[in-house]
């Protein structure tokens, strides 16, 4: 019997554990990919506990890291032949830059540059598949309306209060890509997505969000990262790459927010010319061979 193979980043907390959550349920043989060998293990043990029978896989890898991101996607080679979803969630909202060991900015590198790294790498065995690549990106793109290619990870100062913006830009930085590897192939089904304004451990390490957020998110009006009942924050990504109505439905941006998907595009999200330079130069600072236009 085929399984069904989803691979999930950052699924220790909020969307990406209850994206490998409704999947194991679904009964794919889900993989997580995380980067805290303690919290792994913990959330192996809950999940495998609530959905009984499901076949939940861990790797380690921090996708700030690009021999991580290189090493672990040559585990989920071997691993798996074919590939039926990859949900790219990992992410972090950091209040300072922080210089990785790459010389990169921490916030592009794990939110931006490791998942078009991973995504690259693990593109033969998703074509295997005719597989789905969901981007969980954020309506914060709509803020970023500077774009610097050539510097895109240099780990450029800015107040705190600038830190949205930084982190909108990674946002912006994942529909883009979404959009040109849509453009790039037709094998693989690729979409960016907005989960709404949930209460998640994205704002961890910004204390006065986080306060905020564990305050708003015991009120109707924050999603909680949670599948059931109200709490919606993961159902997006889950039916992107579930659902047959997005087959061969690439390229697009889809939101939660409500009446954001009434807006149109901003300039930026339209900039073909620039979706294609912000892929050029990520393939450049990674060193990855990738499809040509």
């Amino acid at each position: 019997m085929n399984e069904t193979i989803s691979l999930v980043t950052g699924a220790t907390s909020g969307i990406g554990k209850e994206t490998a959550r409704a999947l194991a349920r679904r009964g794919h043989r889900v993989a997580i990919i995380c980067r805290n060998p303690d919290k792994t293990r913990a959330t192996l043990a809950e999940l495998r506990n609530s959905a009984p029978g499901a076949v939940i896989e861990p790797f380690l890898a921090d996708l700030s890291v690009m021999s991580d991101v290189r090493r672990v996607a040559g585990e989920l080679r071997d691993r798996y032949a074919a590939i039926d979803v990859l949900v790219n969630n990992a992410g972090i909202h950091d209040l300072r830059p922080h210089v990785t060991c790459d010389g990169f900015d921490r916030m592009v590198a794990t939110n931006h540059l490791g998942p078009f790294l991973l995504t690259n790498l693990l593109l033969e065995p998703l074509k295997a598949a005719r597989g789905r690549v969901v981007m969980v990106a954020s309506e914060t793109y709509r803020i970023a309306y500077r774009v610097d290619v050539e510097h895109l990870a240099d780990p450029v100062d800015y107040p705190w209060c600038e830190s949205i913006r930084a982190y909108g830009r990674t946002k912006l930085y994942n529909i883009l890509f979404a959009q040109e590897l849509a453009a790039r192939q037709t094998e693989v089904t690729v979409n960016s997505m907005c989960p709404g304004p949930v209460a998640s451990d994205i704002v961890r390490d910004v204390p006065l969000m986080g306060r905020a957020a564990r305050i708003v998110a015991r009120t109707p009006l924050v999603r909680t990262p949670l599948i059931s009942g109200a709490a919606q924050g993961a159902k997006p990504a889950v039916r992107l790459a579930t659902d047959p109505e997005f087959d061969g439905r690439g390229g697009r941006f889809y939101s939660s927010v409500p009446g954001l998907h009434l807006l149109p595009a901003t300039r930026t999200r339209r900039d073909q010319m620039l979706q294609r330079r912000v892929w050029n130069r990520s393939a450049e600072l990674v060193g990855c061979v990738v499809p040509g236009p």
